[in-house]
């Protein structure tokens, strides 16, 4: 019996295909792979050529689509291969879990969700202030691209097996329904198809708001993508103290092209990313989701 990662993982990658989000033009370039650099087609071209002659993929010939097309289908991707796994940990972390894409045109954000519900009152202010609103700016408001959040728990669930909480104890518990909170943010999701732009960055930039403007239990700020280029990589995953780690989208595959086509100094990149611990498979992701 295939394992259940292993199964979302293979249907990641064909959704990929199917969805023409992971596509060659007529000249055989990969369409997350950057046209203006030689080492990045190289790359990309033989993760493309892994997945098709060893999992039997077909790969479609498209010579262009747009960039936005591309990075919305790969986070509805992202959110479908979360929804296919993480919810099927319940040994591991029980709960009710929401998975949703957000994005700016989302009518839920962060402000939402318990840890950052001070937010929506900011907002308001700064609306109606404009010399408060100059001084703070509005990079406090982040709309991640997928989201995990934790329903709340009536006091009969919490004390199903015994009594827990009565009318005088935990009135203030974030978890417990009848405090009247809302829904806990679990894990902040930013998927970038490729990083050739500066828009990349953004997910730092949304990482540090997210531990900056918290209040309360902060949640896994995970980036997941399908860049190529083991310095781009680097950009973003090198160094502690904002963003969980970096998941791709085909890590192994990634591994293996880099060591067949790419430059010595790719891949001593890449082995100090891995080995580092700050870029993994997104097989991964679920499980570090679960801790």
């Amino acid at each position: 019996m295939e394992a259940l990662i292993a199964n979302a993982r293979f249907h990641f990658h064909k959704q990929l295909f199917e969805t023409n989000t992971l596509t060659l033009t007529s000249a055989g370039v990969a369409s997350n792979a950057d046209t203006s650099s030689r080492g990045s087609k190289a790359i990309a071209r033989r993760i493309v050529d892994i997945l098709v002659d060893e999992q039997h993929h077909a790969v479609s010939t498209v010579d262009k689509i747009s960039g936005q097309t591309l990075g919305k289908q790969f986070e509805t991707l992202t959110m479908d291969f979360l929804r296919e796994t993480f919810p099927n940990l319940q040994n591991l972390r029980p709960g009710r879990w929401t998975i949703l894409q957000l994005g700016n045109n989302n009518k839920l954000k962060t402000s939402d969700f318990a840890q950052y519900e001070h937010l929506a009152y900011l907002n308001e202010l700064t609306a109606q202030n404009a010399q408060l609103a100059a001084a703070l700016g509005n990079d406090y408001l982040v709309a991640p691209d997928v989201v995990i959040y934790r329903d709340l728990y009536e006091d009969s669930e919490i004390n199903a097996a015994q009594c827990i909480v009565d009318g005088d104890v935990s009135k203030m518990a974030d978890i417990r329904k009848a405090n009247g909170g809302k829904p806990l943010l679990h894990a902040s999701v930013s998927a970038k198809y490729t990083m050739r732009s500066d828009r990349a960055q953004n997910s730092r930039t949304e990482a540090l708001n997210l531990i900056r403007n918290r209040k309360g239990h902060l949640p896994h700020i995970v980036v997941v993508t399908a860049e190529p280029m083991p310095n781009r990589l680097a950009s973003l995953a090198l160094g502690t103290g904002d963003i969980d780690c970096v998941y791709h989208f085909a890590l192994y595959e990634l591994i293996r092209a880099v060591k067949e086509v790419g430059s010595e100094d790719a891949v001593e990149t890449l082995e100090t990313l891995v080995q580092g611990k700050r870029l993994k498979d997104i097989s991964d992701l679920p499980l570090d989701l679960a801790v």
